[in-house]
């Protein structure tokens, strides 16, 4: 996951002169609101577009996947970006972030070196031997339902969320409190916007900070198969706060991705009947179905990378601190990557080309993971439910950068469910 939104500069007031402005638009457009239409518009002005509020709009691919890979852009830190940052101490103690604090907003080397000791869990291999335990999770939850449920809340969060606390090594008791501070966290990523807001991310911070400190303690007692044992007894070298927000950055990472897109790929499912029959018939086509949500309807949406010096971009010049936003999703719709672009096409050859995971060395690292919960999740869904359908509106969460449903209540016919267990 790969997420970076800077707060507004207080000189430059969102007035009636920046209604038309690219950068303006994105950030405070609705945070419900379809964002397809005004990134078609940012694309209509060029591929690199100026706002007035000190910054670049790109929706381009060839630029966003440059730009994500050049090493003369960096993910600011909260000073050098001029943030905002949330700093709070307990104790006399530092209260981390595990976002703001993570290796996500890093450069090298720091990035590369905290990086490095939990990529081993990642692999291709490691996620291999996984797979059986992620196909047992999505079978467990699938059993509990029944007729109407909310295919979010009911089973698109209860997955991941299993299977990146069993990674983490969380009891089960806490488990439920792990989703609730994933979906607080997601909730500020865009901004804070009210004091209430704020007041619950303080809250939030500090519980995970006091569970998490429980848990690396009580793992340097007793060290299991998990990722923070790995941590607290072979990397002893680690301070408190590295530990800490590495932690924290997998749990959200590796919910809020793959729940938004389990329900962006339910809601594609709906959109495009045609391709239910094969998607609950073939795990291959599953996985085609799972790169097509990725690329149309991400779960992040944009970053931004700030110019570490002087530079030239497709024939614009940065100077030193300017900060380009990176419409990934717009980047996936580019039609001179992808031909008939807002066609959801699961058999389309080179739909792995998308941005949703980011790229180059802040390329998401729970990508491969997301994307066999994804496969796993949506192909033993509609195998279970063949006739799923929508049963109610569509809650979205309120967020521009996170892209997801909130609540997704849907329906199953019982007669097709139970030939469709007795087939399975």
């Amino acid at each position: 996951m790969d997420t970076l939104v800077p707060c507004l500069d207080p000189g430059l007031p969102l007035g009636i002169n920046h209604l038309g402005d690219p950068y303006a638009r994105v950030i405070v457009s609705p945070p419900d609101r379809d964002p397809y239409a005004m990134y078609e518009k940012v694309r209509a002005q060029g591929d690199m577009v100026r706002s007035k509020m000190g910054a670049y709009v790109s929706p381009s691919h060839e630029i966003c996947n440059s730009v994500l890979r050049d090493n003369r852009f960096i993910t600011a830190t909260f000073d050098e970006a001029s943030m905002v940052p949330i700093t709070l101490v307990k104790d006399g103690e530092k209260i981390v972030n595990p976002v703001q604090d993570s290796f996500l907003m890093m450069n090298p080397p720091h990035h590369t070196r905290l990086r490095k000791l939990v990529q081993p869990f990642f692999t291709p291999r490691a996620l291999k031997d996984r797979t059986a335990s992620i196909q047992k999770i999505v079978t467990d939850y699938l059993d509990r339902l029944d007729g109407r449920f909310d295919v979010v809340t009911e089973f698109a969060a209860q997955v991941p969320i299993q299977v990146i606390a069993d990674l983490l090594g969380v009891p089960d008791d806490d488990k439920a409190t792990f989703a609730r501070w994933g979906s607080a966290l997601a909730e500020t990523l865009d901004g804070v916007w009210s004091y209430k807001q704020l007041k619950n991310l303080h809250a939030t911070i500090i519980e995970y900070n006091d569970f998490i400190d429980g848990l690396m303690d009580e793992r340097r007692r007793n060290p299991k198969d998990d990722i923070v044992s790995h941590l607290v007894t072979q990397h002893a070298d680690l301070s408190r706060e590295d530990l800490v927000a590495t932690s924290g950055l997998l749990l959200f990472a590796g919910f809020e991705t793959t729940v938004n897109l389990i329900g962006n790929g339910v809601l594609k499912a709906f959109e495009n009947p045609h391709t239910v029959a094969p998607l609950a018939q073939s795990p291959e086509y599953a996985e085609g179905f799972v790169e097509e949500v990725l690329r149309l309807d991400p779960p992040v949406q944009y970053t931004i990378r700030w110019a570490k010096d002087r530079l030239e971009l497709a024939g614009v010049t940065l100077p030193k601190g300017m900060p380009v936003m990176l419409l990934l999703a717009a980047a996936n719709r580019d039609p001179r990557v992808f031909p008939d672009p807002l066609k959801f096409d699961p058999t389309r050859s080179n739909a792995r080309e998308h941005l949703a995971f980011s790229a180059g060395i802040h390329y998401c690292i729970g990508a491969g993971l997301s994307r066999i919960e994804g496969a796993i999740a949506l192909h033993e869904l509609f195998k279970r439910f063949p006739d799923l359908a929508p049963d109610g509106p569509v809650a979205r969460r309120k967020s521009k950068l996170i892209r997801g449903a909130l609540r997704l209540p849907v329906r199953a016919n019982e007669t097709k469910r139970s030939l469709a267990v007795k087939n399975s």
